[in-house]
């Protein structure tokens, strides 16, 4: 999520990919006022990554036609070493920083950010 200015993003929470996604998607996009979603996107160099690349295009695809929502694809290189770092430093207890959802949720403010300091022009971490 980012502030109503647009100016910083923050964590929100992570939704699990099960059934019930894009419908979980739905109260937030309601109870949030959301306008955009950005959809972190994996190095195309990378051939490991060429399936979840296609599950991404999909899923942009299905939120676009299910919300009439614009989604922007963005590069999400480096995001998760860079949030558990963040989280290394953040969070005290070993055991609270392994979870997963934790990691995603700052990686995802990460991709955020970058967004908005690309629209911006400026960098505020």
């Amino acid at each position: 999520m980012s502030d109503p200015l647009k100016t910083f993003a923050y964590p929100f929470k992570t939704l699990p990919n099960n059934n019930n996604f894009l419908s979980d998607l739905s109260v937030i996009i309601q109870q949030q006022g959301i306008s955009k979603i950005l959809i972190g996107l994996p190095d195309s160099d990378n051939s490991s990554t060429a399936n979840v690349r296609s599950q991404i295009l999909l899923l942009k695809s299905r939120i676009e036609k299910r919300f009439n929502l614009e989604v922007i694809l963005w590069d999400e290189a480096f995001t998760s070493a860079i949030a558990n770092e963040r989280i290394i430093q953040a969070v005290p207890k070993k055991s609270k920083r392994k979870d997963k959802g934790l990691l995603d949720m700052h990686a995802a403010s990460i991709i955020l950010q970058e967004y908005l300091d690309s629209i911006t022009g400026e960098r505020t971490f």
